[in-house]
């Protein structure tokens, strides 16, 4: 499980009087969107992880598991992170949980705004 404030996802544009389908979508420039639960400050994405050794350290490499877009995520994207209950983070990290019962009750109630672009010079994160 990854505890996030947002996602971000590149998706198409969202108008209020817009009947295209997806594919018709295709042809329109995509934006970022920031995307979080609704009614919350914390995102709880499911995933998978391991260590692995590289050199003489064992380094974390997870996976972030999706699902089909669902509610208002499907009007800007085909795929979404399966996101977890705060109820259910107990039973996802327990070695016998049922991962499927579990990511059948993935939450769908999403909000999402265009996201801001900071645009920095590397070197404004480097002090001396």
């Amino acid at each position: 499980m990854l505890p996030a404030s947002w996602y971000y996802e590149w998706g198409y544009p969202v108008y209020e009087e817009d009947s295209r389908s997806m594919l018709e979508h295709r042809n329109t420039k995509k934006i970022k969107y920031a995307i979080q639960t609704e009614g919350s400050d914390i995102t709880y994405i499911a995933g998978l992880y391991r260590y692995e050794d590289h050199g003489d350290m064992k380094v974390p490499m997870f996976s972030i598991l999706t699902r089909e877009a669902a509610g208002i995520i499907k009007d800007i994207h085909d795929r979404m992170p399966v996101i977890l209950d705060k109820n259910s983070l107990q039973d996802w990290i327990r070695p016998d949980g049922d991962p499927f019962s579990i990511t059948e009750m993935a939450l769908t109630n999403m909000v999402f705004e265009k996201a801001v672009e900071y645009h920095r010079s590397p070197t404004e994160f480097i002090t001396a």
